[in-house]
């Protein structure tokens, strides 16, 4: 089953921490985040990463559930997540700035890091609903 660690994009600057930090996700284990900012979720096989979120009880940003807004959108640290169809992003964002949508995609690694929440970031934020 694979895992996904996460981290709320939110919480970066309330620490001070950039998105490229080599160590964000060190640092995170060490500031003594809640359960909503920082942990692990597994995700059974074919599960989307948003609805294991939700299982767990947590309440993770999200809108359309269908791939066509950036709401609940991620970027990729380590691993990778394999999305269904989606209609919003750019091939650059996807292939190079390795954003991914936590309703349509799912682990595909065994260990996967994401920081969530990444609607958040300048240049998605047109196509948030």
């Amino acid at each position: 089953m694979p895992t996904v660690t996460y981290l709320n994009y939110e919480v970066l600057d309330d620490h001070g921490w950039e998105m490229d930090d080599d160590d964000l996700f060190e640092k995170a284990e060490d500031a003594g985040l809640d359960g909503e900012d920082y942990g692990e979720l597994d995700v059974n096989e074919g599960e989307y990463i948003l609805e294991s979120a939700e299982a767990q009880g947590y309440d993770w940003p999200f809108s359309c559930r269908a791939g066509a807004c950036a709401n609940c959108a991620a970027i990729v640290k380590e691993g990778d997540i394999d999305m269904d169809m989606q209609q919003i992003l750019s091939d650059e964002e996807v292939e190079e700035k390795n954003v991914r949508l936590t309703c349509i995609g799912s682990p595909d690694a065994d260990d996967v890091k994401i920081v969530y929440n990444a609607k958040h970031l300048d240049y998605l934020q047109n196509r948030v609903i």
